[in-house]
């Protein structure tokens, strides 16, 4: 097993998210969740153009705390 340059990991492992998505948001999942969940009850169920943006980065910013991906909608 071969290291990297000045660092202790092995060469062909990779970190599973990188330090900048790790990093991106400061706050827990479970807040970022509880704002998803007030943008539905106050949309009624039907965002507008401007709370379907608010929504996707929120998803966004979600995913990077959790690690998951989110798919585009389509």
């Amino acid at each position: 097993m071969s290291l990297s340059p000045n660092t202790s990991a092995p060469a062909h492992q990779v970190p599973a998210r990188p330090a900048s998505a790790r990093s991106a948001s400061a706050r827990p999942a479970s807040v970022v969740n509880e704002e998803i969940r007030e943008l539905w009850q106050r949309s009624g169920g039907l965002l507008s153009p401007e709370d379907e943006t608010e929504y996707q980065r929120l998803l966004v910013e979600w995913a990077a705390v959790t690690g998951t991906s989110v798919r585009p909608a389509v």
